[in-house]
């Protein structure tokens, strides 16, 4: 019987624990696939007093018997890929044999970095707050049709065409008055970090390549379930993100279909993934946002600091509006609440239940956030003091957090099947 896909995605601004939920529904899968992103996401994964943070390589990875594909959609830097590998040989995950690489996903060049931080330096108080991980400049030259990719390396061209690119970049950054010998990437100047990139592509040539729509289709017609991993979050999708203060890909459900080769007849349940509050890193608008003692309690309580780049997170109340509009999006079918225990202790938790926009309510997201004044309408909730660490059922939860999870199911329409306790894959209830 032909099986679908599922997928797994942030409904907010990312960072809202999907390694977590992919590893923790991993068993349930045969295939578990990235179809977008790079090494921007920050995956991380607990369990049996180990921490993993995972930027392109699958979620699914600590589970032997499931396949894990690099799907076409996705930007993978060798050098970080590197990195990657070798900090999971210890771990005892057979990487050759459970990670499969998609001929078609596209590289990130070390001159994407160097554009990348030329970029985001010109900008000055218009910054976009990007990691610097290149992803912007490598999804540039996809959609310019210039970008090398993975098959390239399997040809004998592939040394004279990277060097022609290389050239275009460094004209490119030399506009800008920017010196590549100055800038620095991974620690290390520009031509020192080129030629580290150079030598990690020995690893990236030892995984098996794939036509992965291929591989991914004929999966799915003998029977195979599939798990399809987002990177990012909804609200960071490029098309109806908060432009321009977003990612350079479809964070959606639509970019599942793009990004492995699936057609839309073949999605399943969509798996939305949400924290019981709101975090942010880097610019942009985020109507929620506190300012005050308890955004520094939110952050302290949550460590709401990027896996990726370390930086502080934004943090505020739960943002309705928002949530049911990525709901909408994705066509969500149930719903992941993540970190409740974070609001363990909080006497009052709010949460936006409208904007309200040159005096008028409203639950839509006005076209120029970054540029209008939205004032959040809340609705309070009592909070609760209990420690959710010995709940293993829902009714082991306080009275008052079933209300919170009751009242967002009622809102949304979607049921919230998973709640999140802890960050480790043991501190998960289904509801």
């Amino acid at each position: 019987m032909e099986a679908k896909t599922d997928v797994l995605l942030g409904l907010q601004w990312g960072d809202e624990g999907k390694g977590k939920i992919v590893d923790f529904l991993t068993p349930h899968y045969d295939v578990v696939a990235r179809f977008q992103g790079g090494p921007n996401a920050g995956h991380t994964i607990e369990f049996e007093n180990r921490k993993f943070v995972l930027h392109t390589i699958p979620s699914g990875v600590f589970i032997p018997e499931t396949i894990n594909v690099i799907g076409s959609g996705v930007l993978i830097d060798p050098y970080i890929f590197d990195q990657e590998v070798q900090s999971l040989k210890s771990s005892g995950v057979d990487l050759l044999q459970q990670v499969l690489i998609s001929r078609k996903a596209h590289l990130i060049l070390p001159a994407h970095r160097l554009l990348d931080a030329v970029y985001e330096k010109a900008k000055g108080k218009e910054k976009i707050g990007s990691t610097l991980k290149g992803i912007g400049p490598a999804y540039t030259d996809k959609t310019a049709r210039k970008g090398l990719r993975v098959g390239d390396l399997e040809l004998p061209g592939f040394p004279n065409r990277y060097q022609n690119l290389r050239e275009q970049h460094l004209q490119i950054a030399s506009l800008y008055d920017s010196n590549p010998e100055e800038v620095v990437i991974e620690g290390l100047p520009f031509k020192e970090y080129e030629e580290e990139w150079l030598k990690k592509l020995e690893t990236l040539n030892r995984f098996k390549k794939t036509d992965s729509e291929y591989f991914l289709n004929q999966a799915l017609k003998s029977g195979k379930s599939v798990l399809a991993e987002g990177a990012q979050g909804t609200l960071l999708d490029v098309d109806f993100g908060a432009y321009p203060f977003v990612t350079s890909s479809n964070t959606t459900v639509a970019g599942v279909c793009s990004g492995l080769g699936i057609p839309p007849s073949e999605i399943g349940k969509v798996y939305g993934i949400f924290k019981a509050y709101c975090t942010r890193v880097g610019s942009g608008p985020f109507p929620t946002e506190l300012f005050d003692e308890t955004g520094q309690r939110l952050r302290e309580k949550g460590h709401e600091f990027g896996a990726t780049t370390g930086r502080p997170r934004r943090c505020g109340w739960l943002d309705l509006p928002a949530l049911k509009y990525a709901i909408m999006l994705n066509g969500v079918t149930e719903l992941k609440m993540m970190k409740a225990d974070v609001l363990s202790g909080f006497s009052e938790i709010k949460v936006a239940v409208a904007y309200r926009v040159n005096g008028k309510e409203t639950n839509k997201l006005p076209f120029d956030m970054d540029r209008t004044v939205i004032e959040p309408v809340y609705q309070s909730f009592e909070g609760w003091n209990d420690e959710l660490e010995k709940a293993k059922t829902f009714n082991d939860l306080p009275p008052a957090l079933k209300n919170y999870i009751r009242f967002i199911e009622t809102e949304t329409g979607v049921p919230v099947s998973l709640v999140s306790t802890g960050p480790d894959r043991s501190q998960t209830i289904v509801k």
